[in-house]
């Protein structure tokens, strides 16, 4: 059935791929519109940002879970393996490690921190940054490293 309902989901070795971009979306949303609403001093979009990075959080939850569970089956050499694979397992557990301690200071102090703003900030910009590089490592292993397998045979052939 999935098969008829999603067929390039039909081919995936696990779910990974089909949730990464939720969290990916979300927090770099919160970042922006934590950024705009500390810069226009707007609780409005501070309460957008909010939601957006709680929702973030709980999507790289699952990201992390789903992506830890998978690094047993991907199918790239052990050099991969320890440069990229290793590297973006890490980056990604402190982009949500981060997300966490976010969303406990934001729940705390909401939608948006003011004591230490700033530093909230920085972080918020910090997480971004990992998670980019991070995010960078998986793309490079599946496009750079066909981790996701043989669902798409190189190279691809134009039909119409």
């Amino acid at each position: 059935m999935l098969d008829k309902l999603l067929p390039g989901a039909a081919h995936l070795q696990n779910v990974h791929p089909l949730i990464v971009h939720f969290p990916i979306a979300l927090l770099s949303a919160a970042v922006l519109f934590y950024l705009v609403a500390w810069v226009a001093k707007s609780d409005r979009l501070a309460v957008i940002a909010f939601a957006m990075l709680l929702a973030g959080t709980v999507a790289g939850a699952a990201a992390i879970a789903t992506g830890l569970y998978a690094s047993q089956g991907v199918m790239v050499a052990r050099s991969v393996r320890r440069a990229l694979l290793h590297q973006h397992q890490f980056l990604m557990v402190i982009t949500g490690f981060v997300a966490v301690v976010l969303s406990a200071w934001a729940l705390l102090q909401r939608p948006f921190p003011r004591r230490l703003r700033p530093l909230f900030v920085v972080l918020l910009l910090v997480m971004f940054g990992v998670m980019v590089k991070g995010a960078d490592d998986g793309g490079r292993m599946v496009y750079d490293y066909n981790a996701g397998g043989q669902a798409c045979g190189q190279p691809i052939e134009f039909t119409q």
